[in-house]
């Protein structure tokens, strides 16, 4: 059986994922920008989130992180499937 930081690392080689520094620390992760229409069409939503090993990162809420440059505030921390995994939501500053 593969474990989770080996098919990330395979995604990462594969220029799959998105590169997070928090710190000092720099970490491949799943990154999400996904539009939605709310207000009935008449705005945009973003939901920014992010996904990696567990093992590779601890975040908290209210710490912040840059990808492509771009700062973002951590909303929300939670296990997914087995634990894992770890999805943030986040927030653009």
């Amino acid at each position: 059986m593969v474990a989770i930081e080996d098919f990330y690392a395979a995604a990462a080689r594969c220029g799959l994922l998105t590169a997070v520094k928090v710190g000092s620390v720099t970490v491949s992760v799943a990154f999400r920008a996904p539009d939605e229409s709310v207000l009935d069409g008449l705005a945009l939503s973003r939901d920014y989130q992010i996904e990696y090993p567990t093992e590779q990162l601890v975040l908290a809420q209210g710490d912040t992180l840059e990808i492509n440059g771009t700062t973002y505030r951590v909303r929300e921390v939670r296990q997914v499937r087995d634990g894992s995994e770890t999805m943030a939501n986040l927030s653009r500053l």
